[in-house]
């Protein structure tokens, strides 16, 4: 895909510039002068500096003297983006997304503002390069691409000293931290250390699309050991070299940090991610009712996999109440698949005002359908194990084939979060076609994306022009008949930030209403109360942070 931007980049520049009535920054007082300002990639400003501003802080001789406005310097790394791709045209793919993230990487490095300007603005072709499917490649080449520290890492070399280890990061305030063990990183499996890659690309995210202010973020590698022996042999690999610590050992570790954590920042969310299942699930319970914590493979997948069959739903002409009829077929028994079905089986719940009902759910892992006559069946899984009277009629029985499911439930919705590419072969996606539904869904969610159930291209071709898709990696369009009324499950990520601020309102409104809601500086609880629906999405819309250059004052 060729880059489109104008050589000016007052284009991309103009998409942000009602972003920016609401962040225009008051002076910021840096207590550096000179070359250590310059080597600080949050207050460097390149050539950006004025005249008045290099004269205060000792910047006089340090820099060409020609002043760059943003604008250039935004066009000046636009065009250095553009000629890499040019340059890189026909290059093995991986190579150049590589590449990409690289240069991307350096600006990172060296300038924050405008780095993250540069995302926002550039979000839709950038988000692939710095997180999904990029990143996996990242974490796989971590410890040969690692350049310069960025994060926390932990280990359980650290154990006892974790209290004091966490006054080490110098930001004074922290709202969100992302968290792995490196144990399950996509569909990759156990990286180690390398997993670091994750926690520092979704925070790049949620900078990017949720407006969270980058000196707050904290993306943090617990280092607790790798069973990957390919790591372990590496010369290069940056991690401990010993096999992962297990059970009580493991969660003292976990324990500890978490303390320490909200010891020193109480009010932080901690995001887990890409812990294997077994972990995934037992810290979600130990830690949920005590800390701010979530984990987003359990519940951010399944949040996310919700709003898609909910939109399936209406894609369909069908009311929302009918999602408690849909049959849906999950592959893929992990964190993601199980916290999907019970999101959902919630919602079915929530829609009947009636107890939990799993009926309609069908769940196949590598052994193929789940069932109550399996033997030594997961905790998490049970619920979804289906009896032999359930399932008799249909024809099936333990560990029954996809392709059998799926002829004989003839699902409303396939929804793969399974990690294993391809699983959705041409014989499944074929008997699609038969489903239930006129407008049958197909989520392949696995990334990245050679762990995609099924490519775009491979679900029109085989399961026919009138289905609806949705994946966790971004395949190319597919070309469709005009014919077909084209339905979007997902808002387009070009306007992510509008969509953003959409939502926390209406988390924010939900908060009024539980009476949890603390407000933010002048506004309180009781001015949050009082706003109308367009002034609480205008109220978040104001505290999201967005990058410009903040005047510098010195101060000793």
């Amino acid at each position: 895909m060729m880059w489109k931007v104008t050589r000016s980049a007052t284009s991309s520049l103009r998409q942000s510039r009602r972003w920016m009535s609401a962040a225009i920054p008051g002076p910021c007082i840096v207590h550096k002068r000179g070359a250590d300002i310059l080597h600080d990639p949050w207050f460097n400003k390149d050539t950006g500096f004025p005249l008045m501003e290099r004269d205060r802080l000792g910047l006089r001789g340090l820099l060409p003297p020609r002043v760059i406005s943003f604008e250039q310097q935004y066009a000046r790394f636009m065009d250095s983006y553009v000629s890499l791709e040019k340059n890189t045209q026909g290059q093995p793919s991986d190579s150049v997304s590589l590449a990409k993230w690289r240069i991307l990487n350096r600006l990172h490095d060296r300038n924050e503002t405008l780095y993250y300007r540069v995302l926002i603005d550039n979000i839709k072709n950038l988000a692939p390069i710095i997180y999904t499917p990029t990143v996996g490649l990242v974490c796989q080449n971590y410890s040969g691409l690692y350049r310069r520290p960025r994060g926390m890492y932990f280990s359980a070399k650290d154990k006892g000293e974790m209290m004091s280890v966490i006054y080490n990061w110098p930001a004074r305030q922290v709202d969100m931290i992302v968290l792995t063990d490196g144990s399950r990183i996509l569909g990759l499996g156990d990286l180690g250390v390398q997993g670091i890659g994750i926690p520092v690309g979704k925070l790049d995210i949620y900078v990017a699309a949720a407006g969270i202010n980058p000196q707050r973020i904290l993306p943090v590698m617990l280092d607790v050991g790798t069973n990957n022996p390919k790591l372990l042999e590496d010369p290069l690999y940056l991690g401990l070299r010993q096999p992962r610590l297990e059970g009580d050992e493991y969660l003292a570790i976990v324990d500890e940090f978490i303390e320490a954590i909200h010891t020193r920042w109480p009010k932080a969310v901690v995001q887990f991610e890409d812990f294997q299942m077994k972990w995934a699930f037992e810290t979600l319970e130990r830690y949920r009712k005590r800390f701010c914590m979530f984990n987003d493979d359990i519940q951010g997948t399944a949040g996310v996999a919700l709003a898609g069959l909910l939109a399936a739903v209406r894609a369909q002409r069908r009311p929302l109440t009918d999602f408690a009829n849909q049959k849906i077929v999950v592959v893929g028994a992990g964190s993601a698949g199980l916290g999907v079905l019970k999101m959902a089986s919630q919602a079915v719940s929530r829609m009947t005002e009636s107890t939990a009902s799993y009926s309609h759910f069908f769940l196949l892992d590598k052994d193929g359908l789940v069932t109550k006559e399996r033997k030594g069946i997961d905790p998490a899984a049970a619920p979804f194990a289906k009896s032999h009277s359930e399932i008799e009629g249909l024809g099936l029985g333990e560990g029954s084939s996809l392709i059998e499911v799926v002829k004989k439930v003839k699902p409303h919705v396939l929804l793969g979060l399974s990690g294993v590419g391809g699983v959705f072969n041409e014989q499944v996606l074929k008997a699609m076609r038969d489903s239930d539904s006129t407008k049958p869904a197909i989520f392949a969610m696995s990334n990245p994306m050679a762990n995609a159930e099924c490519s775009a291209a491979d679900a029109f071709k085989y399961a026919g022009e009138n289905i609806v898709f949705a994946s966790g990696s971004p395949f190319a369009n597919v070309e469709l008949d005009e014919e077909i009324e084209s339905g979007i499950l997902y808002p387009s990520i070009d306007s992510i930030r509008d969509i953003t601020a959409e939502v926390g309102a209406a988390v924010l409104r939900e908060a009024i209403a539980e009476e949890v809601a603390e407000g933010r500086g002048d506004v309180g609880p009781k001015e949050l109360s009082h706003m109308s629906k367009e002034e609480t999405v205008q109220y978040v819309r104001n505290n999201m942070w967005f990058p410009v250059y903040s005047p510098l004052v010195h101060e000793k």
